[in-house]
């Protein structure tokens, strides 16, 4: 029977950042299995992953796309759970979420694995972050769930510390503005907390509101607005994934002629390990926004591992596009 009143509870945290969280508040040895997404800390990769994609993760970022509207549009789930490795763990806690049917397993799909238990019901922890205040908040709802509040309260008062060091590093800097890219094909730009993220760095954000929805835009779009930098940092994707899904823009006229692209203010970073997991690491990934957007007041050692210069893209050809 699954009991939520242990001083150890079993968690099954079904979501990337929660692990992260789970793990930055002191409490790794808690977790006895994983989503296929959850990689940090390394130590993870060892617990059993009880859930898998329905799709092939394989391919370029328009592949990818088309596959995942494939499912949605069908009503099915991208994702699925292993209900029976789930119920064999007997979990105390598990740690789910209800924000994105494509970015990670649904809380509708943990329910349904639930309905598998037979003798007590786990406790479902499941995050809605859209602001930085909603992931402070689910920071001491994961906290609280596993019995250790007070380390909730350390964790969330260490990043708002270092975050003010961020902001307090740029104070007095001009404002750049930052088109901050999701995706690459069709191109989304960040919504969410990003432009919260943006803001405490010394930025504006092109597209996107603080709180809304991802928004899609083009790359007409981007020359349109004709932001002073361009980052991309696609969702899951590591740095040497995206310089090939970037790679072949620097084909097209379109791009060449971006303002940034022609003051080689466009930059590639891991969007596996910052900026799309609402966890500990946002305060990294601040500290890449001040970087790039201010670099002759920010090193936090970021530059080089955490983010490239697109430059060292090799172009090509170019060609016309619309």
């Amino acid at each position: 029977m699954a009991d939520q009143n242990s001083p150890h509870p079993r968690v099954v945290s079904l979501i990337a950042s929660s692990t992260e969280i789970l793990h930055a508040l002191g409490a790794g040895d808690l977790q006895v299995a994983r989503s296929h997404e959850c990689d940090y800390p390394a130590s993870v990769l060892k617990l059993p992953a009880v859930t898998r994609p329905k799709f092939d993760v394989h391919g370029s970022s328009a592949e990818i796309d088309r596959r995942v509207r494939s499912l949605v549009e069908r009503g099915l789930s991208v994702y699925e759970v292993d209900a029976d490795a789930l119920v064999k763990l007997k979990p105390d806690v598990i740690l789910t979420q209800d924000q994105c049917q494509v970015c990670a397993v649904s809380l509708a799909d943990v329910e349904r694995a639930v309905c598998e238990f037979v003798h007590g019901r786990p406790r479902i922890v499941s995050m809605r972050p859209h602001t930085m205040a909603d992931i402070y908040a689910d920071i001491r709802r994961i906290a609280e769930a596993i019995g250790r509040p007070e380390a909730g309260k350390k964790l969330i008062a260490s990043m708002q510390e270092r975050l003010a060091a961020v902001k307090a590093a740029v104070v007095g800097q001009p404002k750049k503005r930052l088109a901050f890219i999701e995706w690459v094909d069709p191109p989304m730009s960040g919504g969410h907390w990003m432009p919260e993220l943006i803001d405490m760095a010394g930025g504006d954000s092109v597209f996107g509101t603080t709180g809304e929805p991802s928004p899609w835009i083009t790359w007409k779009d981007v020359s349109v607005a004709a932001p002073d930098v361009i980052l991309v940092a696609p969702c899951g994707y590591d740095i040497e994934t995206t310089r090939r899904e970037v790679r072949p823009l620097a084909r097209y006229a379109l791009w060449q002629e971006l303002r940034a692209v022609r003051d080689g203010n466009v930059f590639l970073a891991d969007g596996n390990a910052y900026f799309n997991r609402p966890g500990p690491r946002l305060v990294e990934s601040t500290q890449i926004l001040a970087e790039i957007m201010h670099p002759d007041v920010c090193d936090f050692g970021l530059r080089g591992k955490a983010y490239i210069d697109h430059r060292m893209i090799s172009a090509g050809a170019i060609t016309n596009a619309s």
